[in-house]
């Protein structure tokens, strides 16, 4: 049998950031346990190396939808933790309420990316350069339900039709104010946990990271951006995830004859 080949590796280091609400899941911490290898075989399987040391890596928000990813320790003292960041100032800002959730509405996106429709020829390097960003305003029910954005069905529901009708999205989020984690955690089964937020679940994150690699990568090279490896391994390494090279090459050298998105 020939021998596996590494195409992603988890990270090593990232600071921790605050988180500032007890009440929205942007002030949850986000975890995968344990980070997962995914190798490449001659049978083109895909398949799970557990690490001699299991580690977490875990992907942190705050209100402004800030992100980090870390490999320390679950028990490190909060207080150590760097300031917020920002959302990327000019992004483009798409705001939702109830009435666009519940109707599976998407003209806020549309209206506010200027993306009509998913046939749109959209070019990729004006929206990378100012990203998209997302406001929910989410009204409850009822007022005392404690749950996160990412545990109601309506909400989620509307951003899984919204990554079918443009699944290359989350190469274009403003990743540094955390919006590519929030919306892995709109699209990801993951667990509350009342010491360490919300919890992915690691295979289905795995898998939502080689879908979005796949994805990604092809639209980029479409649309003749450049250096598509990099801003796709990029992306990847938001959520802890390393993409070697092998894989990029497999890719080229067995293309989709129908690829357009």
């Amino acid at each position: 049998m020939a021998a596996s080949t590494n195409v992603t590796t988890p990270l090593q280091h990232h600071p921790r950031l605050r988180n500032s609400s007890p009440h929205s899941l942007a002030s949850r911490n986000v975890s995968c346990k344990p980070i997962i290898s995914l190798s490449m075989s001659s049978s083109t399987m895909l398949s799970c190396l557990s690490p001699a040391r299991q580690v977490a890596a875990s992907v942190s928000f705050n209100p402004s939808g800030n992100y980090d990813l870390s490999l320390l320790d679950d028990d490190q003292d909060s207080s150590e933790v760097a300031p917020p960041l920002p959302p990327t100032e000019g992004r483009f800002e798409v705001v939702i309420d109830n009435d666009a959730i519940r109707s599976l509405d998407l003209s806020p996106f549309q209206t506010a990316t200027g993306i009509t429709s998913p046939s749109s020829s959209v070019d990729p390097k004006e929206y990378l350069e100012r990203t998209i960003g997302f406001t929910i305003k989410y009204t409850r029910d009822d007022p005392y339900d404690q749950r996160e954005l990412s545990e109601f069905p309506d909400i989620r529901l509307w951003f899984v039709r919204l990554d079918a009708a443009y699944p290359w999205l989350p190469v274009l989020l403003d990743w540094r104010a955390g919006e590519l984690a929030r919306y892995a955690a709109m699209l990801v089964p993951h667990q509350m946990s009342g010491r360490m937020g919300v919890v992915y679940n690691p295979e289905a994150l795995e898998l939502f990271i080689m879908n979005k690699v796949f994805v990604v990568y092809t639209w980029l090279k479409q649309n003749n951006t450049p250096k598509p490896r990099l801003k796709t391994g990029d992306m990847a390494r938001m959520l802890g995830f390393g993409i070697g090279d092998e894989l990029f090459d497999l890719v080229d050298r067995n293309p989709f004859l129908h690829n357009e998105y």
